[in-house]
């Protein structure tokens, strides 16, 4: 996103990597009492079939599959051929009403792009919009505290004004049951995701918890979901929240993850790090609200619950550890913002909660969460001491109403699956059930895809 719009610059996340991209010549600009709202052409009128096909009128090659950046890489063309300077980002919207244009997952700076109170009602905008759209020249500054203005929206998460007027409210739209799964298997070697298609499938709208003790994967676990999600559903939003983590697992996640990633690592105060869980879950609200499908990766769900039990005055209340009931309901706020919206658009939540870190407060965290879920992950700290990987404790793990998710004979191999592993556990010589898992384990890892491996349990 532009933070200096006379260099008509934008970064945008593509293919993993922020890159500026010019959007206008750096020279001359028009003036912006010579403009008009059509000058622009209305590209977030157009549907996504004319939009590709200006795309490669122009020569685009690698023509992205989100709407979003479809319409940004055109209108960056049509800046460049009109002498418009155009400015972008993620709309912050302050509590006196005007806002200001943000890149994707950072902080503010102070020459971010100044959006009016006035044009922020006017054209039905709301915290976390995407915005794009033509920016007064750096000469020609009003009183914004020296920020240059947006003139109007052109673009509002890939669409036009009219479109984000009339788009409804994310907490009006009508929750039901997950019904199309997410298959996450990509390749054979790539084992956490297959086990996860098989024993606790993911579907659009899932609210899925993975319980980890530490060391257990879970970081590699989420970094598969979202390269999986991405390889098979390049559609797909994807939004990564890191509260709490180490600065080098930050790093680590934005340069491997192709989508929007929003830290605060653990040295960062705790208001930084409640702030900018509600600053990704707004961008994910904003995304369904235009019925668009979006995988929020939040890790972790403890570490969010702790932030908030410190921001939070004390409401006279203590739970067991410490815990201020009140600090619990904005983290089941952000966790219970997973759904799948019967008027289209979803929202997918994958979150971490820990366990057996030997605090009596992560422990009260993970208890006032399960059963909030409609899918839930356990990661085995036996499995994982010896070094048995992925540590998935097959016989704690499942999604509910995996029948809307699954065929009906992938779901009866599933349950011979189960019934197997269960027979394998009763009949483990040393009573340890982990060599049951290591076993279907190794079993799975020996073949080429789920599918052969689902038949050869049927067959036997």
């Amino acid at each position: 996103m532009t933070r200096t719009p006379i260099d008509a610059s934008i970064a945008i996340e593509q293919n993993g990597q922020r890159r500026q991209v010019a959007v206008g010549p750096r020279q001359t600009h028009q003036q912006p009492e010579r403009l008009s709202p059509d000058a622009l052409g209305n590209l977030g009128g157009k549907t996504n079939a004319e939009l590709m096909t200006e795309a490669r009128s122009i020569g685009l090659t690698d023509i992205p599959a989100r709407r979003t950046e479809l319409a940004l890489q055109v209108l960056q063309h049509r800046s460049q051929t009109t002498g418009i300077a155009i400015g972008a980002g993620i709309l912050d919207v302050h509590d006196k009403g005007y806002g200001f244009l943000r890149p994707p997952g950072g902080s503010g700076g102070d020459d971010d792009i100044y959006v009016p109170n006035g044009l922020i009602r006017k054209s039905g905008l709301r915290q976390g919009d995407f915005v794009a759209g033509p920016v007064r020249s750096q000469g020609e500054r009003t009183r914004n505290r020296g920020n240059n203005p947006l003139l109007w929206p052109e673009l509002v998460n890939g669409r036009d004004v009219e479109f984000s007027q009339r788009r409804p409210r994310f907490e009006h739209l009508t929750s039901v049951y997950p019904d199309s799964q997410l298959t996450l298997e990509t390749a054979p070697k790539r084992m956490n995701t297959r086990i996860i298609d098989i024993i606790a499938p993911i579907g659009k709208g899932q609210r899925a918890l993975i319980v980890a003790p530490p060391k257990a994967g879970k970081t590699v676990i989420l970094k598969d979901i979202a390269h999986a999600v991405a390889e098979n559903y390049p559609a797909i939003h994807i939004v990564v929240a890191l509260i709490g983590e180490r600065p080098e697992e930050v790093t680590d996640m934005r340069r491997s993850i192709k989508g929007e990633v929003y830290s605060s690592t653990f040295d960062e105060q705790v208001e930084h790090q409640c702030e900018t869980s509600d600053r990704a879950l707004d961008r994910a609200k904003r995304l369904v609200e235009s019925g668009e499908d979006v995988l929020l990766v939040l890790d972790s769900l403890t570490r969010l619950a702790r932030a908030f039990n410190v921001k939070l005055p004390s409401s006279g209340k203590t739970l067991s550890g410490g815990m201020d009931p009140l600090a619990l309901y904005p983290p089941k706020q952000f966790f219970g913002a997973a759904r799948n919206c019967e008027e289209g658009g979803s929202l997918t939540i994958v979150a971490t909660a820990l366990i057996d870190t030997g605090s009596r407060l992560d422990d009260l965290i993970y208890e006032e969460f399960k059963g909030t879920g409609n899918m839930e992950l356990h990661l085995d700290r036996t499995m994982a001491e010896r070094r048995i990987f992925p540590a998935v404790a097959m016989d704690r793990s499942g999604t509910r109403h995996e029948e809307l998710l699954q065929s009906p004979d992938t779901l009866r191999q599933v349950w011979l699956l189960r019934r197997m592993l269960a027979l394998l556990q009763q009949q483990s010589s040393s009573g340890n059930p982990t060599e049951a898992t290591e076993r279907i384990i190794e079993r799975l890892s020996r073949s080429q895809d789920n599918d052969s491996f689902l038949r050869s349990i049927t067959e036997k």
